[in-house]
């Protein structure tokens, strides 16, 4: 960092989902990293510039050849981020309304994803699946009760309104979106940005624009802000072509939950996990709101 900028260098990683093990990689994936994200922040994301190495050290952007590569975005003041405000109760629904119109012009003009509508409808269950068999691992001393309850409601809207998700993928509504839509990447000042998509694999960022609402949706839930995702929905409905009384909104909040939840248990693993007491917590946390939304959903379903 350097004042008015960040440098963001990535680490040379392998995993099943992204490859940055070599330079050219590396430098491939901060092309992607800028160009994806100015689709939401474009006054952040100022380039991609050189880490050069000589004979007197590394400098950014010298005259060495490249040993690495960086991306250079403006700093932002992480007290303005929409979990911040949340957290400190400064949110204001004309925060609301502002945000909800660059969510209404990004999903509007957003590339669209063609996809099989039974594909569309077997990376839900599978994904699904996934999540229950971590989450009653035993050795975690999760709720199995609110999970199967969770898992039940997951099953059933499957079973009854498929087609409800068919008509939507046929709609075009899958999009290639930003794939992380939480409130700590959202900042709540003009022309408020949206940084960190998933740059790194475009098919976590491909899904029903409706999906990652109702994850942001969740997300202010969590952070005592429910009142502020109700605004966003509500402005976006026509956009996303949002019917209450279709459970679409609570099935997609209900797997958002349950990732989450996966995803926070799953540190555990972890051969050193850090703040292991953090974890379950936030787990269960995760759980409840699923629960909650499961209770919500099966009063939709044919009984």
């Amino acid at each position: 960092m350097d004042g008015a900028r960040v440098y963001k260098l990535k680490k040379p990683v392998r995993f099943p989902y992204l490859d940055f093990s070599t330079s050219a990689r590396r430098r491939t994936a901060c092309l992607a990293e800028a160009s994806l994200n100015r689709r939401l922040a474009p006054d952040v994301y100022l380039g991609v510039v050189p880490l050069t190495e000589s004979a007197s050290g590394y400098a950014i952007g010298g005259h060495g050849p490249a040993a690495d590569w960086l991306v250079v975005m403006r700093r932002l003041n992480e007290d303005e981020t929409l979990e911040a405000m949340l957290r400190s109760v400064k949110a204001r629904n004309a925060d609301a309304e502002q945000l909800a119109t660059v969510l209404a012009r990004f999903y509007s003009h957003a590339a669209r994803v063609l996809i099989e509508p039974e594909t569309y409808l077997a990376s839900l269950h599978e994904a699904a699946i996934l999540d229950w068999r971590v989450l009653l691992n035993r050795s975690f001393g999760l709720p199995h009760g609110t999970i199967l309850r969770v898992a039940s409601a997951q099953r059933r809207f499957l079973e009854q309104d498929s087609q409800t998700l068919i008509e939507r993928v046929s709609r075009r509504l899958v999009v290639d979106g930003h794939g992380d839509l939480r409130p700590e990447h959202i900042w709540l000042t003009p022309p408020y940005p949206i940084i960190d998509c998933l740059e790194f694999n475009s098919r976590l960022r491909a899904g029903d624009a409706l999906d990652e609402i109702a994850f942001l949706h969740l997300e202010c839930e969590r952070l005592g802000g429910r009142w502020f995702g109700d605004a966003i929905r509500r402005r976006l409905a026509r956009t996303l072509q949002d019917d209450p009384a279709s459970g679409v909104f609570l099935f997609y909040r209900i797997g958002r939950a349950m990732l989450r939840a996966r995803l926070s248990i799953a540190h555990l693993l972890d051969e050193h996990p850090r703040t292991p007491d953090k974890w379950p917590r936030l787990a269960r946390a995760y759980l409840a709101l699923a629960e909650a939304d499961a209770r919500r959903l099966e009063r939709l379903l044919v009984p």
